[in-house]
């Protein structure tokens, strides 16, 4: 469902979705999904941090509540209207964490932020994505629903009730068409590098990206750039909860809960 109480604005209620409110945060996190991802996505990350840190996730069109909306399948498109959305968050400190296709898009809102609004983001969090400025030609959304399927099969990053339900299939197919197209027809406008800090995050068999590519997120940014390697794939961060929580805690918040997280710890390059 759409989340009440941000500003009473329906921009904000169609885009964006509180799962825990923390209202009072010191920090807001703006979460961005992957191509053919929810807002739900985020539901176990935002459990698992603390209340200090006001979680809001971002639901894309053509899914879920948004399922009779069009997809959107441009990534300049959809970060402007996510800026538009998340714009009047930013009356305290604002970050983005996004994951493979939500990397590039919170690039672009943080550029926009930056750029438009004169809004230096706390923090960009960007996951399972190379950098902006290194491109791989990708075509997948001009294949059949078959080879589409067969990448996010491989991938591991959608729920097995719907990969094995024909009917949900039908369902999500338009929009996961449309986010292929979308990340796939990005292309990288040069501009200043953001003012905010970056941390870079990835799996190291991850098929999408290689540790060099996501090593050029440092040039993005004329702030601090941090890198942590993780064990597995693209979907790296299902299995790391717990650290990617700690790492996202600790970074934010001035004072963050001490206790170590039980997973195993990320790699620094």
């Amino acid at each position: 469902m759409p989340t009440p109480g941000l500003h009473g604005s329906r921009q904000h209620a169609l885009w964006l979705r509180r799962f825990h409110p923390a209202p009072d945060g010191a920090v807001r996190l703006v979460c961005l999904p992957h191509a053919g991802g929810t807002a739900s996505f985020y539901v176990p990350l935002s459990r698992t941090l603390p209340a200090d840190l006001d979680v809001l996730a971002v639901q894309y069109p053509g899914r879920q509540d948004r399922r009779r909306e069009p997809g959107v399948e441009s990534i300049d498109e959809l970060a402007r209207q996510i800026y538009e959305s998340v714009l009047p968050l930013a009356d305290r400190p604002l970050a983005l964490f996004g994951h493979s296709m939500g990397a590039a898009l919170a690039f672009e809102v943080a550029r926009l932020l930056e750029q438009r609004a004169g809004i230096v983001p706390a923090h960009l969090f960007v996951s399972g994505r190379r950098a902006p400025a290194r491109h791989r030609d990708e075509t997948l959304h001009q294949l059949g629903d078959e080879a589409l399927l067969a990448e996010v099969r491989l991938l591991s990053g959608t729920d097995r009730s719907v990969l094995d339900d024909e009917e949900l299939l039908r369902l999500t197919l338009p929009a996961l068409r449309a986010d292929y197209k979308a990340v796939e027809t990005y292309r990288y406008r040069p501009g200043p590098p953001l003012r905010c800090p970056i941390t870079a995050l990835t799996g190291d068999s991850d098929p999408k990206t290689t540790l060099d590519e996501v090593r050029a997120w440092a040039p993005h940014t004329t702030a601090a750039f941090d890198m942590h390697v993780y064990a597995g794939g693209h979907f790296f961060l299902t299995h790391h909860r717990s650290t990617l929580a700690h790492t996202l805690t600790t970074t934010l918040l001035p004072h963050p809960p001490t206790p170590p997280p039980p997973d195993a710890p990320p790699r620094h390059p």
